[in-house]
C-alpha cells in the first residue's frame, strides 16, 4: 500500500470514529467516565495481581473499596456543602452590596477624577446587587426544569449506576482488550503503533492521576485554610477552587476572587483576616507550582497549560460535559502524534533537503 493510500485509509478511519462519537454523544457520558475511572485505578488492580489475586478479584476489590469510599464521602460532605451553597446563594446579593459599601471610599478618588455624577457609584452598587439577585432567581427557576427533564434524569442515573459497571468490566478485561486490539494492527507498522500507544498511555495516565491528586490536595488545603481563617462559606469556595484546578491556574484564580470578595464583605476593619485569606491562596499557588505539579504531574506528560485550556473549551463546545471529561486525554494523544509527526518531518528530506533518513525512532 502506498503512503498516500495509507494516509487516506487512516484519515477515513479517524473521520468515521469522530462521526460515530458525535452521533452517540448523548449516551457517551457513563462510558467516558467509566474509562477514566478504569485508567486511574488500573495500576492498583495490577498491584493487587502481583500480590497473588486474580484479575477478577483484584478488580472487584478495587471497585468495591472505591465505591464505598465515594458513598461515605458523599454522605459526609454533601449535606454540609448543600447547606453552605444554599446560604452562599441566598446571601450573595447582600454580600455584594456590603462589598460595595466597603470599597466605595477606595473608589471615591476615581469617582471625582472621572467626574461621575453624584450618586452614580451607589446606583452602580445597587444595580450589581439587583442583577445578582435576578441571576440567582433565574438559576433557581431553571435548575428544577433542567434536573427534572427526562433525558437529564436518565443521564444522571446512567452516570451513577453505569459508570461503576463500565469501569469494572474495563478493568477486568483490560489485558484481553489490549491483546485483541494488538492482533488487528497492521504488521508493518505494529511496533511503531505500540510505541505511540505506550507514549499516549504515559501522557494520559500521568496527567489524569497527577492532576486528580493536585485537585484533591488543593481543594482540601483551600477548604481547611479558609475554614480556619473563619471565612464564611470557606469550605464551598475551597472545594470549588480545587475542582476547577483541573485547568492549571484557573482554580486558584477563581477561588481567590471569590474568597477575597467574601473576605472584604465580611472582615473589615479586621484587615489581618483579609490578609490571611490572601495568604491561603498565595501558599496554595506556591505549593501547586513548586511541589504538587512537578511531583505529581511531572514534566514528562508534555501538556502545556494553554493546550489544556484550549482542549477543555473545545471539548465542552463540541460534546458538552462528555467532551470536557475526555478533552485532556484526547489532547495528550494528539500531542504524542504531533511530536511523532515532527520527528518524522525533521528526519525527512522535506526538512533537510538531503537523502531520506526518516525512520520510526
Amino acid at each position: 500500500m502506498t503512503a498516500a493510500r495509507e494516509v487516506r485509509f487512516w484519515a477515513a478511519g479517524a473521520a468515521a470514529v469522530l462521526l460515530v462519537l458525535w452521533l452517540l454523544n448523548d449516551i457517551l457520558l457513563p462510558f467516558a467516565a467509566g474509562a477514566v475511572v478504569a485508567l486511574l485505578f488500573d495500576p492498583v488492580v495490577a498491584r493487587c495481581q502481583r500480590l497473588g489475586l486474580s484479575r477478577s478479584w483484584s478488580t472487584t476489590l478495587v471497585v468495591g473499596v472505591v465505591a464505598l469510599l465515594t458513598i461515605a464521602l458523599v454522605v459526609a460532605l454533601v449535606p454540609l456543602l448543600l447547606d453552605q451553597a444554599a446560604g452562599f446563594a441566598r446571601d450573595l446579593p447582600a454580600r455584594i452590596a456590603k462589598l460595595g459599601e466597603r470599597t466605595m471610599p477606595l473608589l471615591e478618588p476615581l469617582h471625582r477624577y472621572l467626574g461621575m455624577p453624584s450618586g452614580s457609584m451607589q446606583d452602580l452598587q445597587q444595580a450589581i446587587a439587583d442583577r445578582a439577585g435576578e441571576v440567582l432567581a433565574w438559576l433557581g427557576a431553571i435548575a428544577p426544569r433542567l434536573l427534572g427533564g427526562s433525558f437529564a434524569f436518565f443521564n444522571l442515573m446512567a452516570l451513577v449506576f453505569l459508570t461503576p459497571v463500565v469501569a469494572f468490566y474495563l478493568l477486568r478485561d483490560w489485558p484481553r482488550i489490549l491483546a485483541r486490539l494488538d492482533s488487528f494492527l497492521p504488521r508493518e507498522h505494529a511496533q511503531t503503533i505500540r510505541r505511540l500507544v505506550d507514549e499516549s498511555h504515559i501522557a494520559v495516565a500521568g496527567y489524569l492521576r497527577g492532576q486528580a491528586m493536585v485537585c484533591l490536595t488543593l481543594g482540601a488545603m483551600y477548604a481547611l485554610g479558609l475554614a480556619l481563617v473563619g471565612l464564611e462559606f470557606g469550605i464551598v469556595i475551597g472545594i470549588i477552587a480545587g475542582v476547577i484546578s483541573i485547568v492549571p491556574f484557573v482554580g486558584t484564580f477563581t477561588g481567590s476572587v471569590l474568597a477575597m470578595g467574601m473576605a472584604l464583605a465580611q472582615f473589615p476593619p479586621d484587615w489581618l483576616s483579609v490578609g490571611e485569606v490572601a495568604a491561603v491562596f498565595i501558599i496554595g499557588q506556591f505549593v501547586e507550582g513548586n511541589i504538587l505539579a512537578p511531583k505529581l504531574v511531572g514534566v514528562s506528560v508534555g501538556l502545556h497549560p494553554v493546550w489544556i485550556m484550549f482542549a477543555l473549551l473545545a471539548g465542552g463546545s463540541l460534546f458538552g460535559f462528555t467532551g470536557v471529561l475526555v478533552a485532556v486525554p484526547i489532547a495528550a494523544v494528539l500531542g504524542v502524534l504531533v511530536r511523532f509527526a515532527m520527528r518524522r518531518y525533521l528526519a525527512s528530506p522535506y526538512y533537510s533537503g538531503g537523502p531520506d533518513g526518516a525512520d520510526d525512532s
